[in-house]
């Protein structure tokens, strides 16, 4: 079994290196050692999303995935319904009076609750990110969003950059490469 280690490397270059080692060389297992939890899930959904099944094993430095090629999934010939994502790149609508900005974001996300097609995917990426962070007017909305099946996902980076990592409220952290490939096949993209 092949093994990438992946330790001293940032997001997304875990998961982008995990995601072509799986591609040339499908259906076999492989080791990858990631030093935090952020590549560790990042790695595991795409695992899933491949058809992998993974184990975790933590040594205190880091974590083991063992990827093995199986039952994560269901093989079918049916293609599932390309949904629409919902992509938050600031934490403002429009352009403007930044304050309005942020109130016309807030209303547009409460109103969203009420809404009987909701978007598969949100993705928050820049500033966005702040909608989803600790202390946040629209964590309620968000939150209602989450319960109501929406998979709501932070751009880890900008995360970083905004010094944000830790006060993440709702939702998961995301990378690029998950980011771009959802981006890729969704039937509709709505951008704010």
């Amino acid at each position: 079994m092949k093994t990438l280690d992946l330790r001293a490397l940032t997001c997304p270059h875990p998961v982008i290196q995990t995601r072509r080692e799986l591609l040339d060389n499908p259906g076999t297992p492989l080791t990858v050692l990631v030093s935090d939890t952020v590549a560790r899930d990042n790695i595991c959904r795409l695992a899933a999303s491949l058809n992998y099944l993974t184990d975790i094993t933590s040594d205190g430095t880091g974590y083991h995935l063992s990827l093995t090629p199986g039952a994560a999934g269901t093989d079918t010939d049916e293609t599932p319904p390309r949904r629409s994502i919902l992509l938050l790149a600031a934490d403002t609508l429009g352009s403007g009076d930044p304050e309005l900005g942020h109130l016309l974001l807030k209303n547009y996300l409460c109103t969203l609750t009420e809404m009987d097609d909701l978007p598969e995917k949100l993705f928050l990426v820049n500033a966005g990110v702040r909608l989803v962070c600790q202390g946040a007017d629209t964590l309620e909305a968000l939150e209602t969003l989450g319960c109501c099946g929406v998979d709501i996902a932070a751009c880890g980076l900008c995360l970083e950059f905004y010094h944000l990592k830790d006060q993440l409220a709702v939702g998961r952290t995301t990378n690029m490469l998950e980011i771009a490939t959802a981006l890729q096949t969704a039937g509709h993209i709505i951008r704010l």
